[in-house]
């Protein structure tokens, strides 16, 4: 079962100087899990000041700049694992720095249905 760990922090949680030592924390445990064979895709996200939210209303597109939600936390990154549960996606989300510092939300992907 595949599982998508999003990475929520406020922008400012790490200092310039923590940045990097948290970065190299998330991807050696990506390069654990890959070693594990759970480990599917990871990807950090460029800042909240480059989000763009796309609605549509009566047919027409409309941009605005930022994300959807006015929150502390924004969305920073995410991990995408195969394991056997749930309790395995949860164990694997708390060794992130994201959960110290922030909150690590785990949902299960739905299978497509195959055409």
């Amino acid at each position: 079962m595949k599982y998508l760990l999003l990475m929520y922090n406020r922008e400012d949680a790490f200092t310039a100087e923590e940045l990097p030592g948290e970065m190299e924390n998330a991807l050696q445990i990506c390069r654990e899990l890959h070693a594990e064979s759970k480990y599917v895709a990871a990807s950090p996200l460029e800042p909240v000041a480059t989000a763009v939210s796309v609605l549509v209303r009566d047919g027409q597109a409309t941009c605005r700049d930022g994300p959807f939600a006015e929150t502390k936390e924004q969305l920073g990154g995410y991990v995408l694992v195969d394991v056997d549960t749930l309790d395995e996606a949860v164990a694997i989300a708390s060794r992130f720095p994201s959960a110290q510092s922030g909150t690590v939300e785990v949902r299960r992907l739905e299978e497509a249905p195959a055409r």
